[in-house]
């Protein structure tokens, strides 16, 4: 995994900017624990944190190769290529020597043959910059799905560019500050591709990789989901979605470092640890590690409701057995979920106000502080609904006809809607639903649609594209702060842009053709599986049902609106923390207990912490 930075100017020498570098790379520390470097040159500054993954001693950043003593190109990566020994043989046959047995090096090799075009080649989560130094040309490539963030701010004559937001603002040319824009896309849940929130900045979209010249910037689209005819019947589509599987993770249990699994006891994380440990098995190693996560105290007080059917403990014990896993299981303290050193790190992290999903980013940085005690990488159910629609939205008649996003119609509840507390003005000038319904014509319009497509087919096409460049993007994000924050490699299966490509082109009927969700998947790993882990109805991550964690939240916010000094008053509605600072305490709690609170507290720390400057 790792972490990195870069700073490229064509007026200026770099060469003595260390310091800044420095500091740039420095905030990358929590990403690449493991070993730090930097490197300088007229035209370009680069800098890599290092998490050591493959070839522990072998695969130091930034990488340059040389040629006649004359460096030729600098590559600082973050992620993994997981088919770099198929691409290292390849090389090999064309005359390359290797000097290490990383990916990295593999990476920087293959530019060398088969320059920008090499990204065709590549299988993985990655997100790397190239610096060519024969051409003075920056190439900055992000993965096809987006597993692994790139951030980029241009400048009149370069640009800076990091894994996070951070990176970036340490730079001493660049500010902290949020337009209409930006406070549009933090109170949405719907992320514009290549907006970044703070001011100036962007992401490199997934699939895309963005090219600096001294002539200016450019950005071009390698990869994207197409539209075409899917000729397999329905067994050899089953057959091939477990061929698919199977390749995937034997290729990503590739580490030289310890790894595990997330285990829910769902469907998704079951069928990646029992491919996991049949692979393991079959090599004679040791039984595969997982973990899973909960609230002390669930066993005893679970109540079913509509939204969570049933607890996971009982089912990650049926699948622990059933796969004989090294198992560990996380209990967590909901009052470790307000700690404000807890929440100061989650915040760290994410660089914006982490505001939807609740109490799962506390939740999910205490796990992975648990299980980094113990494993360097993870695998990862995430996106497995998104691309075998697994959702309740993908089977709900109200989406067929709603023109906005899945995840916003009724399916989802009130919850999404955390704006309450905040100004009526404010909120009038911004006009959410407007950006909403703009945001959704134009992900609609770019969805690739298959000749002949009409009806349910081409709707549901809609949604299942909606949800992955949507909607997914967002947990993908969520997942790789959190767990990079604590220097954990959290690899994703079911982001394979093969299996992504193969699914998303089979029919809506196919993928439904039992009448229950994720009928392709549940049908190809069924022998995997226990029988009622395979039957088992989608239950969400778990959140508290603690009331305590909303009284926290109550008593944090009336101290911040009493203190009369906090950046976020000035966006609130007095009339309406007025009420609700009075309602009665309740004895129990939901998402839509708290969501409104979640937001002017994560909005005020976001505010304080980075000194955002807000322009409306």
């Amino acid at each position: 995994m790792c972490g990195v930075v870069g700073w490229v100017d064509y007026q200026r020498d770099l060469s003595d900017e260390r310091e800044t570098v420095q500091a740039m790379t420095e905030t990358m520390a929590r990403r690449g624990p493991d070993d730090e470097g930097i490197w300088l040159s007229p035209r370009a500054a680069i800098g890599h944190r290092r998490l050591s993954i493959i070839d522990l001693p072998g695969g130091r950043q930034p990488m340059t190769v040389a040629e006649n003593e004359r460096t030729l190109a600098v590559l600082t990566f973050s992620g993994e290529i997981y088919n770099y020994l198929e691409l290292r043989a390849q090389l090999k046959a064309r005359g390359h020597r290797f000097r290490t047995q990383s990916d990295t090096e593999v990476l920087l090799r293959s530019y060398l043959e088969w320059g920008a075009a090499m990204v065709d080649r590549l299988n993985g989560m990655y997100a790397f910059a190239i610096w060519d130094v024969r051409r003075e040309e920056l190439l900055l490539v992000r993965d096809r799905m987006g597993v692994k963030p790139l951030y980029y701010f241009p400048t009149p004559d370069g640009v800076i560019f990091g894994s996070e937001p951070k990176a970036i603002l340490a730079h001493p040319m660049v500010t902290p500050r949020v337009d209409a824009n930006g406070l549009r896309e933090l109170l949405d849940l719907v992320g514009t591709p290549e907006q970044a929130i703070f001011k100036g900045m962007y992401e490199v979209r997934p699939g895309h990789l963005v090219r600096l010249r001294r002539e200016g910037l450019t950005k071009h689209c390698y990869w994207k989901l197409e539209a075409h005819e899917h000729a397999d019947p329905l067994p050899r589509t089953i057959e091939t979605v477990r061929e698919l599987l199977e390749d995937i993770v034997e290729r990503q249990l590739i580490a030289d470092v310890p790894l595990c699994s997330l285990l829910s006891g769902g469907l998704d994380s079951s069928v990646i640890t029992a491919i996991a440990a049949k692979s393991l098995a079959g090599k004679g190693s040791e039984a595969v590690r997982s973990f899973s996560v909960d609230f002390l105290g669930v066993a005893e007080t679970f109540v079913p409701d509509p939204m969570r059917p049933t607890p996971d403990a009982p089912f990650v014990r049926e699948l622990v057995d059933h796969v004989s896993a090294d198992h560990t299981e996380v209990l967590l303290d909901s009052d470790d979920l307000t700690a404000p050193e807890i929440r100061k790190a989650v915040l760290g992290a994410t660089d914006l106000p982490p505001m939807y999903f609740g109490d799962t980013w506390p939740s999910l940085y205490l796990l992975f502080r648990s299980i980094r005690e113990h494993s360097t990488v993870a695998l990862s159910g995430e996106s497995a609904d998104e691309v075998f629609g697994g959702y309740r939205w993908f089977h709900d008649p109200e989406v067929l006809t709603a023109e906005t996003f899945p995840w916003l119609t009724s399916t989802t509840g009130p919850f999404l809607d955390g704006t309450p507390l905040l100004d009526r003005g404010l909120l009038t000038r911004l006009d959410l639903p407007a950006h909403r319904l703009d945001s959704y014509h134009s992900a609609i319009a770019e969805t690739p649609v298959a000749p002949g497509e009409t009806g349910l087919e081409k709707r549901m096409r809609e949604v299942s594209y909606l949800n992955l460049t949507r909607f997914l993007p967002a947990l993908l994000d969520r997942k790789d702060r959190i767990s990079m924050a604590v220097g954990l490699e959290v690899r994703v299966p079911f982001c394979d842009h093969r299996l992504v490509e193969y699914v998303f082109n089979a029919p809506w009927a196919m993928k439904n053709f039992d009448g229950r969700e994720k009928s392709l998947l549940r049908h190809a790993t069924a022998d995997l599986l226990p029988e009622s882990i395979a039957q088992r109805v989608k239950s969400p991550y778990p959140t508290t049902a603690d009331a305590g964690y909303e009284h926290n939240l109550r008593d944090e916010f009336a101290e911040v609106v009493a203190g009369g000094t906090a950046p976020i008053l000035p966006l609130l509605d007095p009339e309406g923390v007025r009420q609700r600072l009075g309602r009665p305490r309740s004895e129990t709690s939901s998402q839509i207990d708290r969501i409104d609170l979640e937001t002017p507290l994560w909005l005020n720390a976001w505010l304080e912490t980075y000194n955002v400057s807000v322009d409306l």
